[in-house]
């Protein structure tokens, strides 16, 4: 009778631990209920891309300065402090803001933050126009809409298995912004399909327009300099003058506020119109910087390819 007891009073006590674990959790995770999550986003069109996913559910947090310039970028103190803040962080993750990873690492939130890669299912190609004919990954995924597009559905994705209360709503504004980034693309697939576009070819004053020429089957014949920011030797800018006339390129797209310094000298030896792409990389973060860049963009496009066409 007494081991019965003593039997019946242990497992009494179990049964208490049992019942007391899930309060325990829920306790936990009490005080962040209702909490907005904080992601951070590493370049502009990630910002617009988020910001459209989450509306007024979470806060986007850019993890640098909106006026900085995302190539060869020196991470600063206030990086790192944003860093420590985060719930997750959205990154191109394929050559365009590896200064993050020093940022999230300097934080000492490599093992605690979620990154999001946004690229994770984009097919990606290789910068075009290579002099060296080097199969290198072209980072900019995002001066496109139908990589755009994807990286929009990758993102909500990922923040709905973070966040899982608001997932159906991040899915429902994904899929409203892919609906208006889709309706810009087919406006001017119609505009496009006017045109012939068999013998259009371009050169670009770096590789950040792949995509972009990619979606209408255009082609980039040279680009100007070897690697973002790194200006051509005078034996490359003689090979890209030489690549241009013979491939009777007649347009060259130089990065707005930029590239125009290496364009004007191309322009002179060749003849070529310049025409100006944005890289998206302002002086502010908005929701609607991407779309705003993009119709500019596309507009530019078609009116070069007119222009030869003339």
């Amino acid at each position: 009778m007494t081991f019965s007891l003593k039997y019946c009073a242990a497992w009494r006590r179990c049964l208490a631990l049992l019942l007391l674990i899930p309060a325990l959790a829920f306790a936990g995770a009490e005080p962040t209920a209702g909490k907005k999550l904080k992601i951070g986003v590493t370049l502009h069109p990630y910002y617009s891309f988020v910001a459209n996913i989450v509306g007024d559910r979470a806060e986007v947090i850019p993890l640098i300065a909106a006026e900085a310039n995302p190539h060869n970028y020196q991470p600063q103190t206030d990086d790192i402090t944003r860093a420590m803040s985060l719930d997750a962080l959205v990154v191109n993750g394929i050559g365009h803001d590896e200064w993050a990873f020093e940022i999230v690492k300097a934080a000492g939130r490599r093992e605690n933050l979620p990154i999001i890669y946004a690229n994770a299912s984009v097919a990606l190609i290789p910068i075009g126009g290579d002099q060296e004919g080097a199969k290198v990954v072209n980072p900019h995924t995002f001066v496109s809409t139908t990589a755009a597009i994807q990286q929009v559905f990758e993102i909500a994705r990922r923040l709905g298995e973070l966040d899982p209360s608001n997932a159906e709503a991040y899915r429902h504004n994904a899929l409203a912004y892919a609906g208006r980034i889709r309706a810009l693309r087919a406006r001017f697939m119609t505009r496009f399909a006017e045109m012939d576009l068999s013998t259009f070819r371009c050169a670009t004053t770096h590789a950040g327009y792949d995509y972009l020429m990619q979606e209408f089957g255009l082609f980039v014949s040279a680009v100007i300099e070897p690697r973002h920011g790194v200006a051509p030797t005078a034996r490359q800018l003689a090979n890209t003058i030489d690549a241009i006339k013979k491939a009777n390129v007649k347009v060259l797209f130089a990065e707005k506020y930029f590239s125009m310094d290496l364009a004007k000298p191309i322009e002179a030896a060749t003849g070529v119109k310049i025409f100006s792409l944005s890289h998206i990389t302002g002086n502010t973060y908005s929701a609607d910087e991407f779309e705003v860049a993009m119709r500019e963009n596309l507009e530019t496009l078609a009116a070069a390819v007119e222009y030869t066409q003339q």
